[in-house]
């Protein structure tokens, strides 16, 4: 552990040394509106016209060294209630590519404009506001400097307004977000602030500060200052209130006579700004039926499948939470609360249910930001789970231009578990064991903590990343030695040349109940190496966009120097100029198993022993189409050796677009595995067709059917959207079971929830 920190701080000290000053580049001058703006899409305002116009966008995709062949033009104005975006995009009479009318549409497949505020002008966090010819709208906030895909959380919602009208050459948005829609401080006079513009048709990327082809344009290092000429608005103590009315009835035939169940419930949300960045958000029996349903993963693998979190309660400001550690080490997983695995029966997730939460988070100013997060669950006797408390409380300092270092600490505490004796909470979560001679001896865990610290350093130009974490766990019950987890990472990036590496370290007693460990359970602690780099060719005249190769490795010992696992991955990629794409790819797999499993099923088949020793080689290609055409499609084929078998795995999915009102989609995987004889021998599918309806920019449609051949079971979820209102819905939810082979229902329930946004 000592050398592990030692050497983190030595690579943080590098970046240190390395910091590049960035210049903010362009600036704009925002002016106080004279007269009422009017949200029509026609620019026709005294104050348009006055205004500072952003304008000579570059392009950043295909390539970087020309400007935008069509130009795009930004304004900005306000009043004392909200903050006005205007855009003229010119444009010609080929067709837009616009995937549905549906809100928070896909960055990658629509035709967009968006403005990027950095509210604290701190370079690191902030919200965009995305706006498509047709004028479907989509919003998000950003963390991290917005410097990787995983900075951009496009699940925040908010109420604002816009409209679009389009004209032979070209399209002009006008959008209106309420100050009381976002955070800022009153004493900052500059914001970081860009514009960026997808033109899918044309296969562009371009931006108003010009980026290298490497960064993602709408990063704040590539960002303008938005100067105020005239002061900001106050910030207000707004309070927005959410009730919720939600209803359902239920069916369980698999139970004798059929179980039949009804249920009324109300609930609501709050959000109150206690100052313009700081934001308190409350919930009172909250319900999330009306949450997209996960799609469903054949993991072959010993270690749990991370899914994404949905739920709104939980995503602003999100990352001062989940950020936390490394993805093999997250101190903090918002989805287990509320959401628990039922470990006495067959291992599905089920919904527990939440009496209520509190989360204040933002900033205190430029150099501050908080996070504090309460939640108590119900008991859910049906899995064996008791009433349970969450506390997690986050502290963030920024420095430099795009740097932090933040402190977090996690307390989850199991309430009324009574004597061991009488096992009334059987869930393996609270249910431990302790080794008395050669008995194991249950004992409940009444709590688990965790405390930590990470430092995550970035240049102002982007190129160098590093971040180092430390970890320590408290666990009622548990050896407290060996008990911590820490880790490093680099990162740099030229325009052609990439390469990262690191290390992790997660000890044998090292236990994060609300956190992510995917190896816990699997090793007994466990000490990792990674590192890879890649090339990249960007051709000139040619069909290609870029194209290079890529290289990983990985390396796992445990803490007695047992080697355990490593792995070697090569690929090449090709990005094609029509949006097209072509990767080719083989890994070698080396493994010696410190637990026993076998990947179909353990109790029916022969299962891997501890300690045996396996290696296999897997070739891939993978091709995408043109995804600008109304049918698109992609497919992947992997093959090769896997433990003492073989395996095929081929993953398609064809997409058809009825623009704008919707899509047809389905993907399907076929798994096709051969383990030597005894030990398995399996072919099996994974269907998931889908079905996505936008009647008009109000009614949204989806419906969503997975067939698991594995599981044995076939899925349908149908939910139904009415936007009556900005941020306020009418949901209408179904969903069914069914045994796949007599299509014979195992369950169904339907759900209707009412929500309304009340400004008070």
């Amino acid at each position: 552990m000592r050398h592990l920190l030692i050497i983190s701080f030595f690579l943080i000290s590098i970046i240190v040394q390395a910091q590049v000053k960035n210049e903010p580049g362009k600036s704009l001058i925002i002016k106080k509106a004279t007269h009422k703006i009017h949200i029509d899409g026609v620019l026709d305002e005294a104050d348009w016209k006055a205004a500072d116009v952003a304008t000579d966008f570059f392009l950043n995709y295909p390539v970087d060294t020309a400007r935008a062949p069509f130009q795009s033009e930004a304004r900005l104005t306000f009043d004392d209630h909200h903050l006005y975006v205007s855009f003229v995009c010119q444009d010609d009479a080929s067709k837009d590519i616009i995937q549905s009318l549906r809100r928070d549409f896909d960055f990658e497949g629509n035709d967009h404009i968006g403005v990027y505020l950095g509210t604290l002008n701190d370079r690191i966090n902030g919200f965009y506001f995305q706006i498509t010819p047709h004028g479907v709208q989509a919003e998000g906030i950003i963390s991290g400097g917005g410097a990787g895909d995983d900075s951009y959380n496009d699940t925040w919602d908010n109420k604002w307004y816009s409209k679009v009208v389009k004209e032979g050459d070209r399209w002009t948005a006008e959008l209106m977000i309420p100050f009381k829609s976002i955070r800022y401080k009153n004493e900052v006079s500059e914001w970081n602030i860009t514009f960026l513009r997808n033109d899918v048709k044309r296969n562009h990327i371009s931006s108003w500060i010009a980026t290298p082809i490497q960064f993602i344009p709408a990063s704040f290092a590539y960002s303008g200052q938005l100067k105020w000429r005239d002061p900001l608005p106050p910030g207000r103590g707004n309070i927005s209130l959410i009730p919720y009315l939600a209803g359902g009835i239920s069916q369980d035939r698999e139970q004798s006579p059929t179980e039949r169940a009804s249920d009324l419930q109300v609930g609501f949300d709050a959000k109150v700004a206690v100052t313009p960045s700081l934001n308190l958000d409350l919930t009172v029996n909250p319900d999330f039926s009306q949450v997209e349903v996960d799609r469903q993963v054949i993991n072959l693998t010993r270690f749990e499948f991370q899914f994404p979190e949905r739920r709104q309660f939980f995503l602003e400001n999100s990352d001062l939470f989940d950020n936390a550690g490394f993805p093999d080490a997250r101190p903090f997983f918002s989805r287990r609360i509320g959401l628990a695995r039922d470990t006495t029966e067959n291992e599905s997730i089920v919904q527990v249910p939440i009496a209520y939460g509190a989360r204040l988070s933002g900033s205190l100013n430029e150099k501050w930001r908080v996070g504090l997060l309460h939640m108590q669950t119900r008991e859910k006797e049906s899995i064996g789970l008791p009433q349970q408390n969450y506390t997690v409380a986050a502290i963030q300092r920024n420095f430099w231009k795009q740097s932090n270092m933040s402190f977090i600490y996690v307390d989850k505490q199991s309430h009324k578990l009574g004597d061991i004796s009488e096992l009334r909470y059987p869930n393996a979560s609270v249910l431990k064991y302790r080794k008395q001679g050669s008995d194991s001896i249950p004992f409940y865990t009444a709590y688990n903590r965790v405390v930590g610290v990470d430092v995550d350093l970035l240049s102002q130009d982007n190129k160098w990343y590093t971040s180092a974490y430390y970890t320590a766990s408290f666990d009622d019950g548990f050896d407290r030695s060996s008990n911590q987890s820490a880790g490093f990472f680099g990162r740099f990036n030229t325009r052609n040349i990439g390469f990262f590496g690191g290390s992790s370290i997660i000890q044998k007693n090292y236990q994060a109940a609300t956190g992510f460990v995917p190896s816990r359970g699997v090793y007994p602690g466990q000490i990792n190496f990674f590192g890879g780099a890649n090339y990249t060719w960007f051709p000139t005249d040619s069909k290609i966009a870029r194209s290079g190769p890529g290289i990983e490795a990985n390396y796992t010992n445990l803490p007695d120097g047992t080697h355990t696992d490593a792995s070697v991955a090569f690929n090449y990629s090709i990005d094609f100029l029509n949006t097209s794409g072509l990767n080719f790819g083989w890994s070698y797999t080396y493994q010696r198993l410190t637990n026993s499993f076998n990947p179909i099923d353990d109790e029916v088949f022969t299962s891997f022993l501890e300690g045996e020793e396996y290696h296999w080689n897997n070739y891939s290609v993978v091709y995408s189409s043109d995804q600008r055409k109304a049918f698109n499609y992609f497919v992947a084929t992997e093959f090769g050796s896997f433990y003492n078998g073989k395996s095929w795995n081929v993953l398609s999915g064809l997409n058809y677009r009825i623009q704008p009102y919707g899509s047809l989609a389905i993907q399907a995987e076929y798994n096709d595995l051969r383990l030597a004889t005894g030990y398995g021998e399996e072919k099996f599918w994974l269907i998931s067709p889908r079905l996505d309806v936008t009647f008009t920019d109000k009614l949204f449609l989806t419906t969503f059917i997975q067939y698991n051949e594995l599981s044995d079971n076939v899925n349908l979820n149908a939910r139904f959207q009415w936007r009556y209102q900005p941020a306020s819905d009418f949901f209408v939810v179904y969903t069914e079971n069914y045994l796949p082979e007599q299509f014979k229902s195992k369950n169904r329930s339907i759900v209707f929830k009412f929500t309304y946004w009340l400004n008070l």
